[in-house]
Protein backbone atom coordinates (compact mmCIF):
# COMPACT_ATOMS: atom_id res chain seq x y z
CA UNK A 1 0.00 0.00 0.00
CA UNK A 2 1.45 3.18 -1.01
CA UNK A 3 0.57 6.33 2.02
CA UNK A 4 -1.23 8.96 0.73
CA UNK A 5 1.17 12.86 0.71
CA UNK A 6 -0.33 14.88 2.98
CA UNK A 7 -1.07 17.97 0.37
CA UNK A 8 -3.13 14.42 -0.92
CA UNK A 9 -5.58 14.63 1.92
CA UNK A 10 -8.89 13.89 1.37
CA UNK A 11 -11.35 16.45 3.33
CA UNK A 12 -13.69 14.86 6.09
CA UNK A 13 -12.81 11.35 5.78
CA UNK A 14 -11.55 8.91 8.17
CA UNK A 15 -9.67 6.63 5.85
CA UNK A 16 -6.82 8.31 3.97
CA UNK A 17 -5.31 4.71 2.49
CA UNK A 18 -7.75 2.48 0.51
CA UNK A 19 -5.75 -0.90 0.76
CA UNK A 20 -6.11 -3.66 -1.87
CA UNK A 21 -9.60 -5.84 -2.08
CA UNK A 22 -8.22 -9.24 -0.59
CA UNK A 23 -10.20 -11.32 -2.82
CA UNK A 24 -9.26 -9.31 -5.56
CA UNK A 25 -6.46 -10.00 -8.09
CA UNK A 26 -5.59 -6.93 -9.85
CA UNK A 27 -6.39 -3.30 -8.41
CA UNK A 28 -6.24 0.45 -9.58
CA UNK A 29 -3.85 3.19 -7.87
CA UNK A 30 -3.94 7.08 -8.84
CA UNK A 31 -0.41 8.12 -9.27
CA UNK A 32 -0.58 12.23 -8.24
CA UNK A 33 3.11 12.12 -7.30
CA UNK A 34 3.37 14.80 -10.97
CA UNK A 35 0.69 16.86 -10.30
CA UNK A 36 1.17 17.23 -6.44
CA UNK A 37 1.97 20.97 -6.07
CA UNK A 38 -1.29 21.58 -8.10
CA UNK A 39 -3.69 22.63 -5.88
CA UNK A 40 -6.36 23.10 -8.55
CA UNK A 41 -6.32 19.99 -10.26
CA UNK A 42 -5.85 17.70 -6.85
CA UNK A 43 -9.29 19.94 -5.38
CA UNK A 44 -11.45 17.31 -6.59
CA UNK A 45 -9.77 14.15 -5.46
CA UNK A 46 -9.58 15.85 -2.07
CA UNK A 47 -13.45 15.44 -2.00
CA UNK A 48 -15.09 12.81 -2.52
CA UNK A 49 -18.68 12.76 -2.25
CA UNK A 50 -20.90 10.25 -1.11
CA UNK A 51 -23.03 7.75 -3.11
CA UNK A 52 -25.82 5.96 -1.99
CA UNK A 53 -26.83 2.53 -3.63
CA UNK A 54 -29.38 0.57 -3.53
CA UNK A 55 -29.18 -3.20 -1.39
CA UNK A 56 -31.92 -5.10 -3.12
CA UNK A 57 -31.80 -7.91 0.31
CA UNK A 58 -34.08 -10.17 0.65
CA UNK A 59 -34.79 -10.65 3.98
CA UNK A 60 -33.64 -8.25 7.02
CA UNK A 61 -33.54 -10.04 9.97
CA UNK A 62 -29.95 -12.07 10.51
CA UNK A 63 -29.22 -14.45 13.22
CA UNK A 64 -25.98 -14.32 14.71
CA UNK A 65 -24.36 -17.34 16.44
CA UNK A 66 -21.37 -15.84 17.60
CA UNK A 67 -20.65 -17.28 21.00
CA UNK A 68 -19.30 -13.88 22.36
CA UNK A 69 -22.15 -11.45 20.97
CA UNK A 70 -24.90 -10.99 23.18
CA UNK A 71 -27.60 -11.27 20.72
CA UNK A 72 -29.35 -13.61 18.28
CA UNK A 73 -30.86 -11.17 15.71
CA UNK A 74 -29.91 -8.50 14.41
CA UNK A 75 -30.93 -5.63 11.59
CA UNK A 76 -28.67 -2.86 9.93
CA UNK A 77 -30.64 -0.83 7.47
CA UNK A 78 -27.10 0.16 5.96
CA UNK A 79 -23.93 -1.65 4.44
CA UNK A 80 -21.04 1.01 4.95
CA UNK A 81 -21.24 3.32 6.90
CA UNK A 82 -20.07 7.36 6.51
CA UNK A 83 -19.38 8.37 10.09
CA UNK A 84 -15.12 7.34 8.76
CA UNK A 85 -14.22 5.85 11.91
CA UNK A 86 -10.62 4.73 11.10
CA UNK A 87 -10.97 2.18 13.45
CA UNK A 88 -14.33 0.31 12.28
CA UNK A 89 -14.30 -3.18 12.33
CA UNK A 90 -16.84 -3.44 9.76
CA UNK A 91 -14.84 -1.90 7.08
CA UNK A 92 -14.13 -5.83 5.53
CA UNK A 93 -17.19 -6.50 4.89
CA UNK A 94 -17.23 -4.19 1.82
CA UNK A 95 -14.55 -6.27 0.41
CA UNK A 96 -17.24 -8.86 -0.61
CA UNK A 97 -19.11 -6.44 -2.92
CA UNK A 98 -15.74 -5.43 -5.04
CA UNK A 99 -15.27 -2.57 -3.35
CA UNK A 100 -12.17 -1.45 -0.71
CA UNK A 101 -12.19 -1.42 3.20
CA UNK A 102 -11.08 2.43 2.65
CA UNK A 103 -12.80 5.23 1.18
CA UNK A 104 -15.68 3.14 -0.21
CA UNK A 105 -16.47 1.80 2.76
CA UNK A 106 -17.50 5.50 3.78
CA UNK A 107 -18.29 7.13 1.03
CA UNK A 108 -20.46 4.16 -0.79
CA UNK A 109 -23.30 3.47 1.04
CA UNK A 110 -25.57 0.41 0.42
CA UNK A 111 -29.46 1.97 1.55
CA UNK A 112 -31.61 -1.22 1.95
CA UNK A 113 -35.05 0.29 0.75
CA UNK A 114 -37.39 -2.32 1.66
CA UNK A 115 -35.87 -3.34 5.21
CA UNK A 116 -39.28 -2.03 6.84
CA UNK A 117 -41.33 -3.89 4.35
CA UNK A 118 -39.05 -7.14 4.75
CA UNK A 119 -39.34 -6.42 8.90
CA UNK A 120 -43.91 -6.35 8.65
CA UNK A 121 -43.43 -9.55 6.78
CA UNK A 122 -40.61 -11.53 8.37
CA UNK A 123 -42.51 -10.30 12.23
CA UNK A 124 -46.01 -10.89 11.10
CA UNK A 125 -44.52 -14.84 9.56
CA UNK A 126 -46.00 -17.68 11.70
CA UNK A 127 -42.49 -18.91 12.28
CA UNK A 128 -41.17 -15.86 14.02
CA UNK A 129 -40.64 -16.72 17.86
CA UNK A 130 -40.56 -13.08 20.04
CA UNK A 131 -36.53 -12.22 20.40
CA UNK A 132 -34.76 -9.36 21.08
CA UNK A 133 -33.78 -7.50 18.26
CA UNK A 134 -30.56 -5.82 17.75
CA UNK A 135 -30.35 -2.78 15.30
CA UNK A 136 -26.61 -1.57 14.19
CA UNK A 137 -25.26 -4.88 15.17
CA UNK A 138 -22.22 -4.18 12.56
CA UNK A 139 -23.02 -0.47 10.93
CA UNK A 140 -24.63 2.19 12.68
CA UNK A 141 -28.48 2.82 12.19
CA UNK A 142 -28.34 6.52 12.95
CA UNK A 143 -25.46 7.04 10.41
CA UNK A 144 -26.07 10.39 8.35
CA UNK A 145 -28.04 8.53 5.89
CA UNK A 146 -30.67 8.27 7.78
CA UNK A 147 -32.04 11.77 8.35
CA UNK A 148 -32.79 11.48 4.37
CA UNK A 149 -34.07 7.78 4.21
CA UNK A 150 -35.17 7.05 7.51
CA UNK A 151 -35.21 3.31 7.26
CA UNK A 152 -34.15 3.46 10.73
CA UNK A 153 -37.61 5.38 11.99
CA UNK A 154 -39.50 3.16 9.92
CA UNK A 155 -38.35 -0.13 11.65
CA UNK A 156 -38.78 1.45 14.94
CA UNK A 157 -42.56 2.15 13.94
CA UNK A 158 -43.06 -1.21 12.99
CA UNK A 159 -41.41 -3.18 16.16
CA UNK A 160 -43.56 -0.22 18.80
CA UNK A 161 -46.89 -1.88 16.45
CA UNK A 162 -45.62 -5.53 17.11
CA UNK A 163 -44.37 -4.61 20.73
CA UNK A 164 -41.09 -6.63 19.71
CA UNK A 165 -37.65 -5.54 21.71
CA UNK A 166 -34.91 -3.84 20.51
CA UNK A 167 -31.65 -3.02 21.36
CA UNK A 168 -29.76 0.28 19.67
CA UNK A 169 -25.95 0.84 19.92
CA UNK A 170 -25.38 4.54 17.83
CA UNK A 171 -22.76 6.90 18.47
CA UNK A 172 -24.61 9.38 16.64
CA UNK A 173 -26.99 11.92 18.47
CA UNK A 174 -29.75 11.63 15.51
CA UNK A 175 -31.22 8.83 18.44
CA UNK A 176 -33.14 11.72 20.11
CA UNK A 177 -34.80 12.55 16.72
CA UNK A 178 -37.42 9.37 17.18
CA UNK A 179 -37.88 9.97 21.23
CA UNK A 180 -41.52 10.34 20.53
CA UNK A 181 -41.26 6.22 19.26
CA UNK A 182 -38.48 5.28 21.84
CA UNK A 183 -40.28 6.51 25.01
CA UNK A 184 -43.51 4.46 24.49
CA UNK A 185 -41.43 1.66 24.00
CA UNK A 186 -39.93 2.15 26.98
CA UNK A 187 -42.75 2.00 29.50
CA UNK A 188 -43.45 -1.08 27.98
CA UNK A 189 -40.14 -2.36 28.57
CA UNK A 190 -39.15 -2.66 24.77
CA UNK A 191 -36.07 -0.62 24.47
CA UNK A 192 -32.62 -0.49 25.50
CA UNK A 193 -30.33 2.18 23.89
CA UNK A 194 -26.47 2.39 24.18
CA UNK A 195 -24.53 5.23 23.54
CA UNK A 196 -20.68 4.88 22.40
CA UNK A 197 -18.79 7.50 23.38
CA UNK A 198 -14.82 6.86 22.73
CA UNK A 199 -13.52 10.34 24.03
CA UNK A 200 -14.02 13.55 24.87
CA UNK A 201 -11.47 15.15 23.30
CA UNK A 202 -13.72 17.19 20.85
CA UNK A 203 -10.04 17.43 18.57
CA UNK A 204 -9.50 13.59 18.28
CA UNK A 205 -13.16 12.65 18.04
CA UNK A 206 -12.98 14.97 14.86
CA UNK A 207 -10.02 13.22 13.09
CA UNK A 208 -11.22 9.85 14.54
CA UNK A 209 -14.54 9.88 13.55
CA UNK A 210 -15.15 12.61 11.33
CA UNK A 211 -18.87 12.29 10.47
CA UNK A 212 -20.48 10.87 13.79
CA UNK A 213 -21.71 13.34 16.83
CA UNK A 214 -19.20 15.11 18.90
CA UNK A 215 -18.80 13.72 22.27
CA UNK A 216 -20.69 16.66 23.64
CA UNK A 217 -23.48 15.89 21.41
CA UNK A 218 -23.27 12.24 22.18
CA UNK A 219 -23.31 13.63 25.77
CA UNK A 220 -26.52 15.30 25.32
CA UNK A 221 -28.18 12.32 23.60
CA UNK A 222 -27.70 9.97 26.87
CA UNK A 223 -29.59 13.18 28.91
CA UNK A 224 -32.36 13.36 26.49
CA UNK A 225 -32.80 9.66 26.38
CA UNK A 226 -32.86 9.17 30.27
CA UNK A 227 -35.06 12.37 31.03
CA UNK A 228 -37.17 10.64 28.37
CA UNK A 229 -37.97 7.50 30.61
CA UNK A 230 -35.90 5.60 27.97
CA UNK A 231 -32.74 2.75 29.64
CA UNK A 232 -29.70 3.81 28.22
CA UNK A 233 -26.06 2.60 28.81
CA UNK A 234 -22.43 3.68 27.81
CA UNK A 235 -20.17 1.83 25.38
CA UNK A 236 -16.35 2.96 25.92
CA UNK A 237 -15.71 1.79 22.08
CA UNK A 238 -13.27 0.88 20.90
CA UNK A 239 -10.76 1.29 24.19
CA UNK A 240 -7.18 2.08 22.33
CA UNK A 241 -4.35 1.07 24.17
CA UNK A 242 -2.14 4.06 24.74
CA UNK A 243 -4.45 6.67 23.28
CA UNK A 244 -8.01 6.86 25.18
CA UNK A 245 -7.68 4.03 27.82
CA UNK A 246 -6.69 6.61 30.21
CA UNK A 247 -9.98 8.61 29.27
CA UNK A 248 -12.32 5.71 30.16
CA UNK A 249 -12.96 6.95 33.78
CA UNK A 250 -13.77 10.56 33.00
CA UNK A 251 -16.16 8.95 30.12
CA UNK A 252 -17.69 7.10 32.87
CA UNK A 253 -18.23 9.89 35.23
CA UNK A 254 -19.49 12.24 32.32
CA UNK A 255 -22.17 9.51 31.49
CA UNK A 256 -23.31 8.40 34.80
CA UNK A 257 -23.87 12.03 35.32
CA UNK A 258 -25.91 12.58 32.34
CA UNK A 259 -28.08 9.67 32.89
CA UNK A 260 -26.49 6.54 31.63
CA UNK A 261 -27.44 3.70 33.81
CA UNK A 262 -24.82 1.06 32.75
CA UNK A 263 -21.75 0.65 30.95
CA UNK A 264 -19.60 -1.65 28.19
CA UNK A 265 -16.60 -1.98 26.81
CA UNK A 266 -14.56 -3.61 23.97
CA UNK A 267 -11.15 -3.63 23.23
CA UNK A 268 -9.56 -2.65 19.55
CA UNK A 269 -9.52 -4.70 17.14
CA UNK A 270 -8.02 -4.78 13.50
CA UNK A 271 -9.32 -7.20 11.39
CA UNK A 272 -8.08 -7.40 7.32
CA UNK A 273 -7.01 -4.15 5.78
CA UNK A 274 -8.08 -2.29 8.77
CA UNK A 275 -4.83 -2.78 10.24
CA UNK A 276 -3.82 -0.76 7.11
CA UNK A 277 -6.30 1.79 7.40
CA UNK A 278 -5.98 2.75 11.44
CA UNK A 279 -1.76 2.25 10.90
CA UNK A 280 -1.97 4.93 8.13
CA UNK A 281 -4.52 7.30 10.18
CA UNK A 282 -2.66 6.83 13.34
CA UNK A 283 0.57 7.96 11.79
CA UNK A 284 -0.92 10.84 10.32
CA UNK A 285 -2.50 12.46 13.35
CA UNK A 286 -0.64 11.23 16.42
CA UNK A 287 2.56 10.14 14.75
CA UNK A 288 4.54 10.73 18.34
CA UNK A 289 2.08 8.24 19.89
CA UNK A 290 1.60 5.82 17.23
CA UNK A 291 4.63 3.44 18.00
CA UNK A 292 4.14 3.07 21.19
CA UNK A 293 0.16 2.43 20.67
CA UNK A 294 0.76 -0.33 18.12
CA UNK A 295 2.84 -1.79 20.52
CA UNK A 296 0.43 -1.74 23.45
CA UNK A 297 -2.50 -3.40 20.66
CA UNK A 298 0.08 -6.30 19.97
CA UNK A 299 0.18 -6.83 23.67
CA UNK A 300 -3.22 -7.19 24.24
CA UNK A 301 -3.65 -9.60 21.10
CA UNK A 302 -0.79 -11.84 21.91
CA UNK A 303 1.52 -10.34 19.47
CA UNK A 304 -0.59 -9.00 16.79
CA UNK A 305 -2.60 -6.19 15.81
CA UNK A 306 -5.64 -8.65 15.74
CA UNK A 307 -6.96 -11.81 17.57
CA UNK A 308 -10.05 -13.32 16.20
CA UNK A 309 -10.39 -15.99 19.18
CA UNK A 310 -14.26 -16.27 20.57
CA UNK A 311 -14.16 -14.63 23.40
CA UNK A 312 -10.59 -12.53 23.71
CA UNK A 313 -10.89 -10.93 20.40
CA UNK A 314 -13.21 -8.29 22.17
CA UNK A 315 -11.42 -7.95 25.86
CA UNK A 316 -7.61 -8.97 24.57
CA UNK A 317 -5.25 -10.71 26.88
CA UNK A 318 -2.08 -10.38 28.72
CA UNK A 319 -1.22 -7.86 31.70
CA UNK A 320 -2.52 -4.54 29.88
CA UNK A 321 -5.50 -6.00 28.92
CA UNK A 322 -6.27 -7.45 32.26
CA UNK A 323 -5.51 -3.82 33.64
CA UNK A 324 -7.84 -2.56 31.63
CA UNK A 325 -10.57 -4.40 32.37
CA UNK A 326 -9.99 -4.29 36.72
CA UNK A 327 -9.78 -0.37 35.95
CA UNK A 328 -13.07 0.08 33.82
CA UNK A 329 -14.83 -2.20 36.76
CA UNK A 330 -13.69 -0.74 39.44
CA UNK A 331 -14.73 2.44 37.78
CA UNK A 332 -17.60 1.16 36.81
CA UNK A 333 -19.11 -0.11 40.31
CA UNK A 334 -18.04 3.07 42.23
CA UNK A 335 -20.34 4.72 39.62
CA UNK A 336 -23.25 2.22 39.63
CA UNK A 337 -22.98 1.05 35.81
CA UNK A 338 -21.83 -2.49 36.76
CA UNK A 339 -25.21 -3.59 36.32
CA UNK A 340 -27.51 -4.57 33.45
CA UNK A 341 -29.72 -2.44 32.17
CA UNK A 342 -33.76 -3.85 32.87
CA UNK A 343 -34.77 -7.00 31.36
CA UNK A 344 -36.94 -7.02 27.69
CA UNK A 345 -40.44 -7.56 27.89
CA UNK A 346 -41.60 -10.03 24.41
CA UNK A 347 -43.77 -11.31 26.57
CA UNK A 348 -46.15 -8.33 24.56
CA UNK A 349 -45.48 -10.03 20.81
CA UNK A 350 -48.27 -9.31 18.80
CA UNK A 351 -48.00 -9.82 14.78
CA UNK A 352 -47.96 -6.43 13.05
CA UNK A 353 -50.72 -5.94 10.11
CA UNK A 354 -49.13 -7.63 6.89
CA UNK A 355 -47.83 -4.90 4.60
CA UNK A 356 -50.93 -6.26 2.02
CA UNK A 357 -53.25 -4.79 4.68
CA UNK A 358 -54.86 -8.38 5.50
CA UNK A 359 -55.35 -9.21 8.70
CA UNK A 360 -54.31 -13.27 8.86
CA UNK A 361 -57.33 -15.60 9.27
CA UNK A 362 -54.93 -18.29 11.71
Amino acid sequence: MKPHTPQQRTIGRGAQASPGNRFEHVRMETDLEQVAVDDELLDDTRRVPTVFLPNATRSIITENDSPDIPFRYSINPYRGCEHGCAYCYARPGHETLGMNAGLDFETRILVKHDAVALLRDELANPRWSPETISISGVTDCYQPAEREFRITRGLLEVLLEAKNPVGIVTKNALVTRDLDILAPMASENLIHVFVSVTTLDQELARKMEPRTSNPRARLQAIRELSAAGVPVGVMVAPIIPGLNDREASAILQAAQEAGARAAGYVLLRLPYAVKAIFEDWLRRNCPLQAERVLTLIRETHGGKLNNSQWGERMRGDGPYAEMIAAAFKAFGAKLGLDKRLPPLDASKFQPPRPKSGQMNLF
